[in-house]
């Protein structure tokens, strides 16, 4: 069964998260799989949120993983733009752009995005509370001030993969 492990960095708690099916359950909708919940870093500017990933990306038809995606990512609030930062790794099996064979390739990418955010930290009387302010897209990576886990890592998993993949006979 596919799962999705996220560990605060520093921290020796695992939460192992796994894919819901069924009925609607009260308590499920407050907690999704790939929901990375970011107000803690978004009220509170200069707050460093790490936290350690690891995930089949279950939903991924287009690339078929050897191993699960595992890496980091680290958000941090500067008042006006939310920065998330972290490395991942993994290894997809593509096509040898020569011979059309299977082809097991390491992919290694850096996440490296920062996002508007609009309204005032918690604290600040009489003004909305911080949000970010995603861009208009037609994969949305945020639900309200949640991180879609997933969503982030198949964008930039699909941007960094090889274009012409080559086996050991090359061109």
């Amino acid at each position: 069964m596919p799962t999705t492990a996220c560990q605060a960095r520093g921290s020796s708690r695992t939460f192992r998260r796994t894919p819901w099916h069924g009925s609607v359950d009260s308590d499920r909708l407050v907690r999704r799989d790939d929901l990375l919940d970011l107000n803690d870093a978004l009220q509170h500017p200069g707050r460093r949120l790490s936290v350690d990933i690891s995930t089949e990306l279950a939903q991924e038809e287009d690339v078929d993983l050897m191993r699960p995606v595992e890496g980091y990512i680290e958000a941090v609030s500067t008042g006006n733009i939310l920065v998330l930062s972290g490395e991942f790794e993994t290894v997809a099996v593509v096509e040898c752009a020569r011979c059309s064979g299977p082809l097991e390739t390491p992919v290694k990418f850096p996440i490296d995005e920062q996002f508007p955010i609009v309204g005032a930290p918690a604290g600040v009387k009489g003004q909305e509370i911080a949000r970010v302010v995603p861009d208009e897209e037609p994969f949305p990576i945020f639900e309200g001030n949640a991180l879609l886990v997933e969503a982030l890592l198949r964008q930039s998993l699909l941007l960094n993969m090889q274009v012409q993949p080559l086996c050991a006979w090359g061109w």
